[in-house]
């Protein structure tokens, strides 16, 4: 629902799923987090490196579509 309100802003995915039973499959919800749309997932517990790092990548790769759209204007 958020990607549909607000397509052009990342979304990054933090999951701190634990595993009730391990004979039963678990549904990996990162990985359908990406396949709906997230720009980067974290597996908690992460440090505070990897979330920057994270952010960082997503503005980048922002900035990176902007000037491609510039270009594409110009």
């Amino acid at each position: 629902m958020f990607h549909e309100r607000a397509p052009t802003i990342p979304l990054i995915a933090m999951s701190g799923y634990a595993f009730a039973n391990l004979n039963s499959p678990a549904p990996d919800f990162l990985r359908m987090a990406l396949e709906l749309g997230a720009a980067r997932c974290l597996r908690k517990p992460f440090t505070p490196h990897a979330l920057l790092a994270a952010v960082n990548d997503c503005f980048a790769e922002h900035r990176s579509d902007d000037v491609a759209s510039a270009a594409r204007l110009g």
